[in-house]
């Protein structure tokens, strides 16, 4: 059983052997936690089965309307409760999900800078790393390839500083693409040679048809 659970329970003991009405209060905030790890985890497994399934059959992935709900609630429970690291992660999600599922990137771009503020403020690398991806790809579709460039190797820095190498070889075929529309191919040649062998090293290996395909368009 989950110790917030647990603590919900004794402190639910509290208020009716003891009369003590704030322990229901703060029995609420252990299950709000509780349930905010839940949506945030369910939200991200209805993401994955998203991108399994275009990567298998584009037109077979379709959006499925809980997942944004879940991080929307996920991200409104962690600020109720002060959980700055929580909140930063769930809005990474929303806005993924404005991103990758809706291609809203108008919506998706202040959620991703929100992410990346709270995350900062927080010191978790890795929702960091994972929003200036984000802002990188929204850069990148906008066409300022600079910009892109430069928060894509910011997320690949704090990647590589987690040893998150799988996460380094996605940032590095970002890069090639990025390369590839700066004129600069001899530099993408040498990105998706480094994100293959990444790739292959850390067991990776769903990223190697990416890989490939940006190799085939150099």
């Amino acid at each position: 059983m989950d110790e917030r659970i647990e603590r919900s329970r004794l402190l639910y003991e509290r208020a009716l052997f003891q009369g003590d009405a704030e322990a229901l209060e703060a029995a609420d905030l252990e299950l709000d936690g509780v349930e905010a790890d839940l949506a945030l985890g369910r939200g991200r497994v209805i993401h994955g089965r998203f991108l399994w399934q275009r990567a298998e059959d584009p037109e077979q992935a379709h959006e499925d309307p809980h997942e944004l709900v879940l991080f929307e609630r996920a991200a409104d429970l962690y600020r109720a409760r002060g959980d700055v690291r929580g909140e930063a992660e769930s809005l990474f999600w929303v806005g993924c999900c404005h991103q990758v599922i809706r291609r809203d990137n108008e919506t998706a771009v202040p959620v991703l800078w929100r992410s990346l503020e709270l995350a900062t403020e927080a010191d978790d690398p890795m929702t960091m790393s994972e929003a200036l991806r984000h802002l990188g790809i929204a850069e990148h579709a906008a066409g300022r390839l600079e910009a892109a460039r430069l928060h894509l190797e910011e997320s690949m820095r704090l990647r590589r500083e987690m040893g998150a190498w799988p996460g380094v070889a996605a940032n590095l075929v970002g890069l090639t693409y990025i390369a590839a529309g700066q004129d600069r191919r001899d530099d993408a040649l040498k990105l998706i040679e480094e994100a293959s062998a990444i790739a292959e090293a850390s067991g990776a290996h769903g990223l190697l048809r990416q890989i490939e395909e940006a190799r085939a368009q150099l």
